[in-house]
């Protein structure tokens, strides 16, 4: 049997080859590129939704009506907190949602029919629809000490908040942000007040 010569190839067929190659190498960069640069942006969104902006889904009824079981919403970090702000503190391995009531330095009671006082001023509470003493076994008037927060459900007949000793004031290092937006359901969507 004859052997069949290779001959050398041509200057056209070595271009095409040149060119394959560097379209196959180039394709690999362009991919490999890609994907970093995927893995990058999703790392990134996660560090911030974990830091500045956690998304929560709302678990029970201690905010009604203002945040209904299931609910999805976005907090915002923050260091600086006002009354009838809604935020989201954790506590026992949980994170709870509640509304602030009084900062540090602020006195503050509640009469038998759920009228909250701060400072011997009556809150204007637009967001309960029922007020309620609760459950509460702290003694009032209380004062809020230094780097606390005093918060309460705005469904106080079931809220289980600052005004218990079990949950007490809650301190500065445990905030997790304010309450800002709701996401779900998509018919509720929009600014938490």
């Amino acid at each position: 049997m004859g052997r069949k010569e290779i001959g050398t190839p041509t200057l056209e067929q070595l271009e095409a080859e040149l060119r394959r190659e560097t379209h196959k190498h180039s394709y690999g960069r362009v991919l490999r590129s890609t994907i970093y640069t995927l893995l990058v942006v999703a790392a990134a969104a996660v560090i911030i939704a974990v830091m500045f902006l956690p998304v929560l889904q709302i678990k029970g009824t201690s905010m009604t009506d203002t945040l209904w079981d299931g609910d999805v919403v976005v907090a915002l970090s923050s260091t600086h907190y006002e009354t009838g702000e809604v935020i989201a503190f954790y506590y026992n391995n949980a994170i709870l949602v509640k509304r602030v009531i009084a900062v540090a330095g602020d006195w503050v009671d509640i009469d038998e029919d759920g009228n909250v006082y701060v400072n011997q001023e009556l809150l204007d509470e637009p967001y309960v629809t029922d007020k309620a003493l609760g459950a509460c076994d702290i003694t009032l008037p209380y004062q809020v000490p230094e780097g606390r927060i005093f918060v309460m459900g705005d469904h106080r007949s079931t809220s289980v908040d600052s005004r218990t000793k079990q949950v007490g004031s809650v301190s500065d290092e445990f905030l997790v942000g304010k309450i800002l937006f709701r996401v779900w359901p998509l018919q509720e969507l929009g600014f938490i007040n």
